[in-house]
């Protein structure tokens, strides 16, 4: 059984975000061990430089690097990353279980995304869309489409 964590800068602040995650993590249960991993957000000011926000993101990206097990499989959600279909993630997926991958981590940044660190690190790169999310909503979206996944993978009906 492969196991999936979601690796992220911050929290879910909003009691429907954390109940929505939740939801997805139980149904994840009968596919994958499932974990969501936080890591601390980097405390910058409102009007933030560009300094100040690369300063984050290398302290952000410190964090989530010190959290990624050394066997795994990581895929970082960025913009620049590759958009793909439900079906397509289903079949990195089986892939990775395949290739005898059993530990994978998907990656997400806080506010200001990720470091060039993290990114380096990253087997590969994953868009969720060309539109622009708030983190704590790519984390619910990202459990929905793993969930997904394992339903395309296992011919279940919910994808349809």
């Amino acid at each position: 059984m492969q196991t999936v964590t979601i690796l992220c800068v911050g929290k879910l602040k909003e009691s429907y975000w954390r109940e929505a995650a939740a939801e997805y993590q139980k149904r994840l249960g009968a596919f994958c061990k499932v974990g969501v991993v936080e890591v601390e957000e980097a405390r910058i000011p409102s009007n933030p430089s560009q300094a100040q926000i690369d300063a984050a993101l290398v302290a952000e990206g410190e964090r989530l690097l010190a959290k990624i097990p050394g066997d795994s499989l990581a895929a970082a959600l960025c913009i620049e990353g590759k958009e793909q279909t439900s079906e397509e993630l289903a079949r990195w997926l089986g892939k990775a279980a395949v290739d005898g991958k059993s530990n994978i981590v998907f990656l997400i940044g806080g506010s200001f995304g990720l470091s060039p660190q993290v990114k380096q690190r990253a087997d590969c790169r994953i868009s969720m869309s060309r539109m622009t999310f708030p983190h704590q909503l790519a984390r619910v979206m990202l459990l929905e489409q793993i969930y997904r996944g394992y339903q395309i993978q296992n011919g279940g009906k919910y994808h349809k």
